[in-house]
């Protein structure tokens, strides 16, 4: 009765004039310091607002300007270094790997937390133009909506026989067959039961098979850690009140505040735990640890303020950038992004850019 409930109001939710209150009230519900509800229950409550909150989201990956230039100009560089033009290439280049034994069998992959399966279409529409024809990507996602338009976006596209929508939760997933390539694009850092889903992927690997990820790896929440906050703080004196202004509180931050742990969503859930429990159960054959003091000067939250056609902003988000490497060298912060192949392999040999192997790349809280 009550999860048939709960189904109801979410289809209530999707209306965004109420879905705001009602991640403030489900927030106070769960907050551990006053909750009563039951671990599986608020977990079923958590799930309702994610669904909602991405129940109609189109454009999941959109980014500022700022963000464009500064990926641009610092990261998509290093990336060249190793042959790597894109994100769509660095994973489109273990895909492609699967295809080098000479076997005829149908190359099985799987996107976990795909969505609207905008990149999944894209990474299959390059393979089928290179003439690749045996294959197949599942799509996993617990949004029903969100799977339900990327199926539309694969018929439109006339790849239906190629992407293959799955509605399953990641934190209970048990596929019960063998992938040549698993891939999670931004999609780990909204996972609960990451040791379950993580041993589920070592189980659910062949041998020679990769395990692929771009995602986030700071401190739990997108929050800072100390001595990163520490460092942002000295340049947020220096802003304009407008450079101050919050896109997602619709506030001035006269101070830099971390975000609050939010009972009401995934978001950022487990992230410093990532890197960790991955360096524990997977070789890795390629990892790029990087940013950190400059997300919030690019992202969605801040980024907006910031004119990559205005030579002080970029001389600011340059001068940050270079403190944020010089930073990192030293080891006095660890990157909060990564991008990462990985084997079940110890043996393999890491391909490292920017200096920072995985291990040394760990953050460990306090």
């Amino acid at each position: 009765m009550l999860i048939r409930s709960l189904a109801w109001i979410r289809g209530r939710l999707k209306a965004a004039h109420l879905l705001s209150p009602a991640k403030k009230i489900v927030g106070y519900l769960l907050d551990s310091r006053r909750s009563w509800i039951p671990d599986r229950f608020a977990y079923k409550l958590r799930s309702l607002l994610e669904k909602a909150t991405y129940a109609d989201c189109e454009q999941i990956h959109d980014l500022p300007p700022m963000f464009h230039y500064w990926s641009n100009k610092y990261v998509l560089p290093r990336l060249k270094e190793h042959g790597i033009q894109s994100l769509e290439v660095f994973f489109l280049r273990y895909l492609q790997m699967t295809f080098s034994q000479s076997d005829t069998r149908c190359r099985r992959y799987v996107s976990i937390g795909a969505g609207n399966c905008d990149f999944e279409i894209l990474l299959c529409k390059r393979l089928v133009d290179q003439g690749h024809q045996n294959f197949v990507i599942e799509c996993l996602d617990f949004n029903e909506d969100a799977l339900r338009r990327g199926a539309q976006a694969a018929r439109e596209h006339g790849l239906s026989a190629f992407v293959i929508p799955v509605l399953a939760d990641f934190n209970s997933w048990s596929p019960g067959k063998r992938y040549d390539c698993i891939i999670a694009n931004q999609s780990l850092h909204h996972v609960v039961n990451l040791e379950g889903l993580f041993d589920t992927i070592a189980l659910s690997l062949e041998h020679n098979g990769w395990f692929v990820t771009s995602d986030m790896i700071g401190r739990n929440c997108h929050a800072r850690w100390p001595e990163a906050k520490e460092i942002i703080d000295e340049y947020w004196s220096s802003l304009t009140k407008q450079q101050r202004f919050n896109h997602i509180s619709g506030r001035v931050e006269h101070q830099f505040l971390n975000p609050p742990p939010n009972p009401g969503n995934f978001e950022g859930i487990r992230a410093q735990d990532i890197l960790s429990l991955l360096v524990a159960r997977f070789g890795f054959e390629f990892f790029y640890g990087f940013s950190n003091i400059i997300a919030p000067f690019v992202d969605r939250t801040f980024g907006p303020n910031f004119d990559p056609h205005n030579a002080h902003d970029r001389m600011l988000i340059d001068a940050i950038q270079a403190r944020d490497e010089r930073e990192m060298i030293a080891g006095r912060i660890k990157p909060t992004q990564m991008l990462a192949a990985m084997t079940l392999s110890r043996n393999v040999t890491c391909k490292v850019v920017g200096g920072l192997a995985p291990r040394a790349a760990i953050r460990q809280p306090d």
